[in-house]
């Protein structure tokens, strides 16, 4: 038979029947995803989302950004369903999913090095089932900077020295103000709204933030005059899509964690480049026998978090075993209990 058909007498039912058969672009899923963004709509996170709208477009995805600068509203926006997915911080993530929502645990990731390899093994379909917890699914997850403490006085420069302090938690986090009352300092329930006014007034002695925020909430008006930020991140904070499993694809989903993770250099890049807005002078070394001391409580502490049921002990295993492949000369490596 030709390669052309003939138009002829039959070529409109001809027409007609490949109408039929030929299968319909199918029609991009339109869904609304929540941004948590403290800045707001000009916001760093929703520069991130909007790159990522464009790429979902090839994805079959379709979704409007419906940004808001309080955290919590947006957490309750997806578990009311008036989005189909949020953008959160892993604090607010853990109760979605306690695996991923453990990467933040306190000192597990010393730094993006470990963060990234962590984060590569997420986004590896073979970690997918890990991705959902009852009916939501992390679809995608990206840095947002190391937690560092910053004091007002310099003087707060040892784990002692911090007792009797007033430090602010996250109210919404139990976690913060045990693992703070087992320093001996006073938790202080706060939230992102309040923690950076508390620090520059005075109200509170100790925050933990990540230096992206320095200018952002001027927090250098809290550390002044005599204050200092400790050079050593307690942990690695992640913003993380939280989806209803049951509005997108599973494949959607994947391309969604692999997208995230062919940008993590970038985002990471990003981050490096706001924190050198940080003035070097609050910067406060410590020296090597004080990391011990905090390596150790802060193991301390992940160990008891994961035995009350608060921390995911597959998790805790993964990131113990990046910091083996890292530094191999750990002493946990040899004798592991996470």
């Amino acid at each position: 038979m030709d390669r052309h058909v003939r138009r002829g007498p039959l070529w409109p039912l001809f027409a007609l029947l490949c109408s039929l058969t030929s299968p319909a672009l199918a029609e991009p899923l339109q869904r609304t995803i929540c941004v948590w963004d403290l800045v707001g709509n000009a916001g760093p996170t929703m520069a991130i989302m909007r790159e990522w709208r464009t790429e979902a477009l090839n994805w079959g995805l379709d979704a409007t950004l419906v940004v808001h600068t309080n955290e919590g509203i947006t957490a309750e926006e997806l578990k009311a369903g008036q989005c189909d997915a949020a953008v959160v911080t892993d604090f607010r993530s853990r109760p979605f999913n306690r695996y991923t929502g453990t990467i933040n645990a306190i000192g597990a990731v010393p730094d993006y090095e470990h963060l990234r390899l962590v984060m590569q093994v997420l986004a590896h379909p073979q970690s997918a089932d890990k991705m959902t917890q009852g009916p939501y699914t992390i679809m995608g997850m990206a840095p947002a900077g190391g937690a560092y403490i910053f004091v007002n006085d310099r003087e707060i420069n040892t784990l002692a020295k911090a007792a009797g302090k007033k430090f602010a938690v996250l109210e919404h986090d139990p976690m913060q103000a045990q693992m703070v009352a087992q320093m001996g300092a006073t938790p202080v329930a706060s939230d992102v709204t309040n923690f950076s006014s508390r620090f520059n007034n005075g109200q509170v002695d100790i925050i933990a933030a990540p230096l992206i925020v320095y200018n952002a909430l001027e927090l250098y008006r809290g550390l002044s005059p005599d204050g200092a930020i400790i050079d050593y991140p307690l942990l690695q904070i992640t913003l993380q899509v939280v989806a209803r499993s049951d509005r997108f694809t599973a494949e959607i989903m994947q391309q969604s964690r692999s997208y995230f993770f062919s940008q993590y250099d970038r985002y990471v890049q990003m981050l490096e480049q706001e924190a050198r807005q940080v003035d070097p002078k609050w910067m406060q070394t410590i020296p090597a026998s004080e990391k011990q001391e905090y390596e150790m409580t802060m193991q301390e502490a992940r160990i008891q978090l994961r035995d009350q049921g608060q921390y995911d002990g597959e998790m805790l295993t993964l990131q113990r075993r990046v910091r083996c492949r890292i530094d191999a000369g750990r002493s946990e490596c040899t004798n592991p209990q996470e």
